[in-house]
């Protein structure tokens, strides 16, 4: 069985992912997956990273320290390095390995130089009206995500009450669905098998789902035992309506 180093969870926004990270996180045997390199600029990832390079440093010295502390960070001392990484950030950290690794000749290749044997996870939502609702619905209101109890976790914006926009929703899912054609694309030309998820299963039944991710990691999957979702699911009657209306509305055209 391969002993993975590190794990990248590929995705795309309102897929579970969040909750996906609180639960690995929660085990204290998997890391402490979160979204390292989110934008593309190092500025940004020295900032989240809250990491100070040299004086001086050239850039790869530079990347050597947003790598050194990303690692830190993601595995906090407590298992494999975890990230999630959805497709803003993808081409700009993989063009940043390149330069670390010109010799290396596949992506793959590259990100194992600097994490180490990686289990890449795909995690997706099927149902792209929904997803394309829970993403609408969070832009317009600012609130992302709440814990169990309702508190809220990450609210990037004053409330707002949302609207729906027919044309907002096609858009969107169009976004959403090429998210994942880029993921499966670059999984084909990779050579990768990732392991899939699905938000549909995770959301039913998460102990299941952390303690498969488990081991298929090759870690015990009794840790999930006991770990609870830090999440809370946001749908709403909102939720329902936009999307029977939206399924309505195609159906008419």
């Amino acid at each position: 069985m391969t002993t993975y180093l590190s794990y990248m969870i590929c995705t795309a926004p309102r897929s579970g992912s969040t909750l996906l990270c609180k639960l690995l996180a929660a085990t204290g045997v998997a890391g402490n997956p979160a979204s390292w390199f989110y934008r593309p600029s190092v500025d940004d990832w020295l900032t989240r990273l809250d990491t100070v390079p040299p004086p001086g440093a050239s850039k790869r010295e530079v990347l050597d320290a947003v790598f050194r502390a990303a690692i830190r960070n993601g595995s906090g001392g407590k298992g494999p390095f975890g990230l999630r990484q959805q497709g803003e950030g993808f081409p700009f950290l993989f063009e940043k390995l390149a330069s670390l690794s010109p010799d290396e000749t596949t992506d793959v290749a590259r990100f194992e130089r600097v994490f180490g044997p990686t289990l890449f996870i795909h995690l997706t939502r099927p149902d792209k009206v929904e997803q394309a609702v829970s993403y609408l619905k969070a832009e317009q209101t600012g609130l992302w995500h709440a814990a169990p109890d309702g508190t809220e976790l990450e609210r990037v914006a004053p409330h707002r009450d949302p609207v729906y926009d027919h044309a907002a929703m096609r858009a969107c899912i169009a976004m959403l669905t090429e998210y994942d054609r880029v993921w499966n694309a670059w999984f084909l030309r990779e050579g990768i098998t990732p392991f899939g998820i699905s938000y549909d299963d995770l959301s039913a039944d998460p102990g299941r789902i952390l303690g498969d991710v488990l081991a298929a990691l090759g870690l015990n999957r009794t840790a999930a035992n006991g770990v609870t979702p830090g999440v809370r699911k946001l749908a709403d009657h909102v939720n329902r309506d936009w999307a029977a209306r939206y399924l309505a509305e195609e159906t008419a055209v």
